[in-house]
């Protein structure tokens, strides 16, 4: 019996390292296409102003614009408790003022978690045209959102923030684990949907 729960152990702490391996590898990846959007990921904003990791990921988006490589952006993020405006608001507010035109920007408002900033995207996208994408996140997050954008049938390509707020080990390996654990999970109910 000991043998069995020793195989088991070994076996998911195998799967748990496998799995931080590939994410962390795999946030070093960007695919250098040229698409219809950006589809920038929501993260915290601070009142009326993006967080560090969210200011991030617009700057990039932003950067993909003014480089040609992405004809529009789409930002996502609903409401957080307590906030006054959407995540996507906020984000488009500030990407307007980096000088995108607001007439590129399109937001969805209502999404929480990185399944439905993807899913709301793709109702977004269809509607204004976009047919192809380019993921725009943390490197560490990336993973497991290009995962979800493939579940939602989005031709879509990665590219993770040059930057990041996450400088630190001691950062990064907190978040590290929670996308392994959320990447596992994600696999997990695949075989359900």
């Amino acid at each position: 019996m000991k043998r069995i729960v020793l195989l088991v152990v070994s076996m998911v702490l195998l799967a748990i390292i496998y799995c931080a391996v590939i994410i962390w590898q795999y946030g070093k990846t960007s695919e250098h296409v040229k698409t219809d959007a950006a589809i920038v990921l929501g993260a915290a904003i601070w009142e009326s102003e993006p967080s560090p990791v969210f200011r991030e990921r617009i700057h990039h988006a932003v950067q993909l614009y003014t480089n040609q490589m992405v004809e529009s952006i789409i930002f996502t993020g609903g409401q957080g408790d307590g906030d006054i405006l959407a995540e996507s608001e906020v984000a488009r507010d500030y990407a307007i003022k980096l000088g995108v035109p607001a007439d590129t920007i399109f937001i969805e408002t209502s999404s929480r978690i990185t399944e439905e900033n993807l899913r709301n995207a793709k109702v977004l996208a269809e509607k204004v045209g976009a047919e192809t994408f380019t993921i725009v996140s943390d490197p560490l997050h990336m993973k497991r959102a290009m995962l979800l954008a493939e579940q939602e049938g989005l031709t879509a390509y990665s590219s993770p923030t040059e930057t990041t707020a996450y400088t630190t080990y001691k950062t990064k390996i907190p978040f590290l684990m929670r996308e392994v654990f959320y990447y596992i999970g994600t696999i997990c109910t695949t075989f359900f949907r």
